[in-house]
């Protein structure tokens, strides 16, 4: 609550759009980013409205729901097609995650379940966090979401390793990074998802600080 601005930029987007759907309300244009090609295209896919894309619908309507009209779900997906102006792609794990590009540094950063499954180790989470960083300019946010104490999840069968994290080392990283906590919540996981071995998900939103504080 509180977070607006003209740009966000969304780092491991992946093929979904739930965590746009109340965005788009605060932010003019929206970034897209993720490693993957399957991901991107599939998002483009639904982006441009096509045939066979996902059927996000049920989603959209939960989150106007939540947000006090659930039948706005029409104005809603229109609003974040038009709001997303770039999908492109995106390695953490590079100074620039997305060179050759280089982009303007953005009111907000989102990130949500991206970082534990791309980073292999703490080292790697702290540096990758300080080169997404950079993407924010000073006094904007950055809005994670992760997972703590998980070391696998599943889908379709196939098994997907994630890298062990603790509330205090993902704040410290964060910190590390250049950035002031606002805000840190943990919320425990279902202890019945067999899909995962996930104990409960950090939500954290942080604010990056001028150079020199």
């Amino acid at each position: 609550d509180g977070l607006r601005g003209n740009t966000l930029i969304d780092v491991g987007c992946g093929p979904t759009i739930y965590q746009l759907l109340s965005a788009c309300e605060r932010f003019q244009e929206i970034i897209a980013l993720d490693y993957t090609d399957q991901n991107r295209q599939e998002l483009e896919k639904w982006l441009r409205n096509e045939a066979g894309a996902f059927n996000w619908r049920p989603v959209v309507q939960y989150v106007c729901e939540l947000e006090g009209d659930r039948e706005k779900w029409g104005e809603k997906e229109e609003k974040l097609r038009k709001k997303v102006k770039q999908v492109l792609k995106c390695d953490v794990t590079k100074a620039n995650p997305v060179a050759p590009v280089v982009l303007p540094p953005a009111d907000c950063l989102l990130s949500t379940l991206c970082l534990e499954g791309a980073c292999k180790d703490l080292a790697t989470f702290r540096s990758a966090l300080r080169n997404i960083g950079v993407l924010v300019k000073p006094g904007g946010h950055l809005v994670l979401i992760t997972v703590l104490h998980e070391t696998y999840y599943s889908f379709n069968k196939q098994v997907f390793s994630c890298l062990y994290l603790e509330r205090k080392a993902v704040e410290e990283a964060v910190e590390g990074a250049g950035f002031e906590v606002k805000f840190s919540e943990v919320q425990p996981c279902p202890p019945s998802d067999v899909h995962a071995d996930c104990n409960a998900v950090l939500s954290l939103v942080a604010r990056r600080c001028s150079p020199g504080t």
